[in-house]
């Protein structure tokens, strides 16, 4: 609790703060994958046989560091979803996202956990839970080894694959 003895310390900044940080041997690998081959890779836990999207150094449950890197598919099932109307500046790209926007939880074919992504479908009566999904990845020429490297994950329709 503040007191007039022990006030609350304050910083004012009107600087930006640019920073970068490392994502990793994983994290870097993953990202060439996508850019160079626009395939997914996870990795696969030696103890209890995990596979991991995007690949991680230890497993959660099991604690063992892990280094043993599978391809996976390009697609998966959507888990959970929810579409959003409000604004906000994607920091990814520093511009206002466009909206409504889908978001969803996929859990990539072969994979154990969930990844998130934009999902290219706005209406809420044509995604359900379950469905399959594939990812659909910007030109190659385009590609910056990054997270928008995947444009969106496009609904597959039964049959039409």
């Amino acid at each position: 609790m503040a007191t007039e003895l022990n006030p609350q310390l304050t910083v004012k900044s009107t600087g930006s703060m640019p920073y970068e940080w490392s994502i990793g041997k994983y994290g870097s690998r993953f990202f060439q994958e996508i850019k160079e081959k626009k395939r997914f890779i996870g990795i696969r836990c030696p103890e209890c046989k995990k596979v991991y999207v995007p690949p991680r150094r230890v497993c959660g449950p099991c604690f063992k560091e892990l280094d043993e890197l599978v391809p996976l598919p390009n697609r998966g099932k959507i888990t959970a979803v929810t579409v959003g109307d409000y604004p906000f500046i994607d920091p990814n790209t520093g511009s206002q996202r466009p909206i409504p926007y889908t978001y969803g939880y996929i859990q990539i074919e072969g994979a154990d956990n969930i990844f998130s992504h934009i999902i290219n479908e706005i209406d809420v009566d044509k995604i359900k839970v379950g469905m399959t999904v594939k990812a659909v990845f910007l030109e190659t020429k385009k590609m910056q080894g990054h997270i928008n490297d995947i444009k969106y994950f496009d609904i597959v329709n039964p049959g039409s694959e």
